[in-house]
């Protein structure tokens, strides 16, 4: 998940960085919600067309992974299941042969064939399309010439026949499979290239549902009915889903409380006391792969050198995490003791290094005063911690950690409110932060590495804080290039020790999802990222 898709409220993802507040401006969607075995559930509307390549916020992506089919999809416990892939081999790591099952189509009736994951996937990749998911493919052999040169076509794409293809990595990567189930790799049927802003407002496509017949009322509903000809592991238990779009958690909140609505994946602030109780046993909180960080970025004179190192272990341990979870956050959340999230193959809480996770007031001052004698904090600046405060619990808590970095270091530290996500995005992007700021990641593929590469490796794409360091880049390709995902996992977590010394980022807490259901269904589970596993809800 790139950092446009980091959480845009520390509530809830983002994954990709996914947006938190609902855009919808209806007030519980349509009027078929009773509908014997459809599902209703809670959505904010689509961001852009229901196009897999350029969908990264959840109001899109919760519709685009029922609908559409790719080789792989995640099982509950982020396991890989088999969809569409045959097999997916390699002897190198670099180079992958990728055969799909034969006999499948698409809702016109069309095959898919290996083509259709070719063209789609180059399409996603050329710059000239613009796609949001362009990013997952920066891998590939080729990506640069078709990223920045106008290519059209990916050098490392090589169609072999109607159901082989491979695959050539600029490098070798043990876990590429891994990343093969994320929505960003599904294949597109040739009618989408004819015209594929029209294609997104009415996709044809292969998943274990497919589009209602104007199934797409803007601002009101997205009505999804099963796919009969669908074949592979999310086979649907229901009668269909019913995505309903709303403007307001709570409006959403009321409709759950009421059977209006069947299931809310988020509960807004508001519930966190008493949802459980409301609920009666029809509730769930589960961690989920994703953080929350503060970035303290490198081009900050004031954290370079040895001073710099020791003011960001004392802010580290000025502050108490469990303190904020417990009173902000009605203790929903799980105190981060690394970089990753607990729910991923390979997590360790036992990283060397980790230590400066703790709370401890007493030490934090002595290093803060170690890193003044060294070089004195400029006299009068206030240490400002920049956050959007339209998403929920994000003001709150900032204000919480600066009250305490105030009293405990005796230093002027405030909140630097940004009214939208997207404000304090640019200041980012632009190596304009004034001071450290708020971040967070939810994982794309459950693997260790797509927490650690995408936003600490030198020049990588969501690397906020500009952080580099040649040891560390040295150990993620390594963990890369390992013979498989476990001694992967080893490497990567060696490569957190280094993070744990330069500290670019600290780690606060990981992120759990409160979902609810209504009485009129069952079966209710979330997945290894906090998604709704949609397909196995039953009704009636």
């Amino acid at each position: 998940m790139r950092m446009n898709r980091v959480l845009q409220s520390v509530a809830v993802t983002s994954a990709l960085a996914l947006t938190l507040t609902a855009c919808g401006g209806g007030e519980g969607g349509g009027e078929n919600e009773a509908t014997s075995g459809v599902v209703t559930a809670h959505n904010t509307e689509p961001q852009n067309g229901l196009i897999p390549s350029d969908t990264s916020e959840v109001g899109g992506g919760r519709v685009v992974e029922q609908i559409f089919q790719g080789l792989y999809s995640y099982a509950a416990d982020s396991s890989l299941q088999e969809e569409l892939a045959e097999s997916v081999e390699s002897e190198d790591n670099q180079t992958w042969t990728i055969k799909i099952k034969e006999g499948h189509t698409f809702s016109d009736g069309s095959e898919v064939t290996a083509h259709s994951f070719v063209d789609a996937w180059n399409y996603a990749a050329d710059s000239d399309n613009a796609q949001k998911g362009s990013y997952f493919f920066e891998g590939f052999a080729g990506y640069s010439e078709s990223d920045e040169n106008g290519a059209d076509e990916l050098s490392g794409l090589t169609v072999v026949d109607d159901y082989t293809f491979t695959v050539e990595l600029q490098q070798p990567e043990s876990d590429f499979p891994l990343r093969l189930g994320y929505s960003a790799y599904m294949p597109l049927p040739e009618v989408a290239f004819e015209d594929m802003e029209a294609f997104g407002q009415a996709p044809v496509s292969n998943g274990p549902y497919v589009l209602a017949e104007d199934g797409w009322q803007h601002e009101t509903q997205i009505s999804l009915v099963p796919n009969e000809d669908y074949e592979g592991p999310r086979e649907p238990a229901n009668d269909g889903i019913l995505f309903k779009i709303y403007d307001s958690y709570d409006s959403a909140y009321n409709d759950l409380l009421s059977d209006n609505l069947d299931v809310l994946d988020e509960m807004p602030p508001s519930a966190l006391e008493n949802y459980e109780s409301d609920l009666e046993g029809r509730s769930v909180s589960q961690p989920y792969a994703g953080n929350a960080t503060m970035v303290i970025p490198g081009y900050n004179e004031n954290f370079q050198g040895e001073a710099g190192q020791l003011r960001r272990q004392a802010i580290s341990m000025a502050f108490d995490r469990q303190q904020i979870i417990d009173q902000i956050f009605m203790g929903t959340k799980e105190v981060a003791t690394e970089f990753t999230a607990p729910v991923l193959n390979g997590f360790s809480a036992e990283i060397p290094g980790n230590e400066v996770l703790e709370y401890n007031p007493e030490k934090a001052k002595e290093l803060w005063d170690q890193a003044n004698e060294i070089s004195p904090w400029p006299e009068g600046e206030v240490l400002l911690y920049t956050s959007n405060t339209d998403g929920a619990g994000n003001k709150e808590y900032i204000e919480a950690i600066t009250n305490q970095l105030r009293e405990n270091l005796g230093i002027q530290a405030e909140l630097d409110a940004k009214a939208t996500f997207k404000e304090m995005r640019e200041l980012a992007n632009t190596d304009a932060l004034p001071g450290i700021s708020r971040a967070g990641w939810v994982g794309d593929y459950p693997s260790l590495y797509n927490f650690l590469g995408p936003l600490y490796g030198t020049g990588a794409s969501s690397n906020d804080g500009r952080y580099s360091n040649p040891d560390f880049d040295a150990k993620l390709d390594e963990g890369l290039q390992a013979a498989s995902v476990e001694e992967a996992a080893t490497i990567f977590n060696e490569a957190q020790e280094i993070l744990f010394e330069d500290l670019p980022v600290l780690p606060l807490w990981y992120q759990a999802k409160q979902a609810g259901w209504s009485t009129q269904v069952d079966n209710v589970e979330l997945g290894w990222d906090g998604k709704v596993l949609y397909h196995q809800i039953t009704k009636g």
